[in-house]
């Protein structure tokens, strides 16, 4: 019997929906398949289509060699936090 891996938090407006969403537009965008992708960066397609799908939580690594891949430079901003947001998580 398979396990279904664990669903990352796709809630939109979230730091890992903005990162999935962005490589799947990414791609889209460029006109590009998973499979020629997965070419690029020597990612496995499965695995960018579990990026995809928010089933695979990536790493710092993993982002950079995808940014790279798309013809991105992966950029990492931290935000002040809004006070009225801060009770809400």
């Amino acid at each position: 019997m398979s396990k279904k891996p664990a669903r990352v938090d796709l809630d939109k407006g979230s730091p890992e929906y903005s990162v999935f969403q962005a490589i799947h537009d990414t791609r889209e965008k460029l006109n590009i398949t998973q499979t020629e992708l997965a070419r690029r960066t020597g990612i496995d397609q499965g695995d960018i289509s579990k990026l995809e799908r928010g089933t695979r939580n990536p790493s710092l690594k993993l982002l950079k060699r995808l940014a790279k891949g798309l013809g991105m430079e992966l950029k990492i901003t931290f935000v002040p936090i809004d006070p009225t947001e801060e009770d809400q998580d």
